[in-house]
C-alpha cells in the first residue's frame, strides 16, 4: 500500500498510502509518467542483463554439483533455470520497492491501479502475463503503450498495474486518515 510519499514521512519506505482513486492523470501529474516508454525499454534490457548473469552463475554453481552426483541434479538445475526470472520479477516486484533492479536505476516502479502496493499474487499475475505476451508477439508488448497516456502494456492492463517514474510528490498523495 505504497504510494507517493515524502522523504520527511517517519515511515517513508514501509509506510502506505495512495492516491484518492485512480492513477492520476498524466495532464494532471505529467511528471509520473515523462519518458516513461523509454526507461521501461532500458530497464528491461538492465534486467534481461542482470538476469542473464544470475542464470550463468546458477548453471556455473549447478553444473559442478550436477558433475558430481553424476548428471542427477541436471534436471533441478533446468527447473531453477527456468523458474528463476520468475522469481526475480515477482519478489522484486512484490516487494518493499516495488521494482525490479532496472526498475530502480532508472527511477521506475509499479503499483496498482489505485495507488496501492502490489503485492505477490498481483506481481506474479503481472509476471506471468508479461512473459506469456512476450513469448507471443514480442514487438507487440510495447505497442499498447504508444496508444495510452500512462505508456501502459498489455499486461498492465491485464494485472491492474501503472508503471511511474519513482517521484515522491507530495501533491498526489491521500489525505492521512485520522
Amino acid at each position: 500500500m505504497r504510494a507517493v510519499l515524502s522523504p520527511k514521512d517517519s515511515d517513508y519506505h514501509s509506510q502506505a498510502r495512495a492516491w484518492a482513486h485512480e492513477a492520476p492523470d498524466p495532464l494532471e501529474a505529467p511528471e509520473l509518467y515523462d519518458g516513461i516508454r523509454v526507461k521501461r525499454l532500458i530497464a528491461c534490457g538492465i534486467d534481461f542483463i542482470v538476469i542473464s548473469m544470475l542464470l550463468f552463475a546458477v548453471w556455473v554453481i549447478g553444473s559442478f554439483f550436477a558433475i558430481i552426483t553424476l548428471g542427477l541434479l541436471f534436471p533441478v538445475l533446468a527447473l531453477a533455470a527456468f523458474v528463476l526470472p520468475f522469481a526475480y520479477h515477482i519478489l522484486l516486484i512484490g516487494g518493499a520497492s516495488n521494482a525490479t533492479l532496472g526498475m530502480r536505476i532508472m527511477d521506475l516502479r509499479v503499483v496498482a491501479w489505485n495507488g496501492h502496493r502490489p503485492g505477490y499474487p498481483q506481481a506474479a499475475l503481472q509476471t506471468l502475463l508479461f512473459f506469456g505476451s512476450i513469448s507471443i508477439a514480442t514487438p507487440l508488448v510495447l505497442a499498447l503503450s504508444f496508444f495510452n497516456p500512462r505508456g501502459r502494456c498489455l499486461h498492465d492492463f491485464l494485472a491492474g498495474t501503472v508503471t511511474i517514474n519513482d517521484l515522491h510528490l507530495d501533491r498526489l498523495r491521500a489525505p492521512r486518515e485520522v
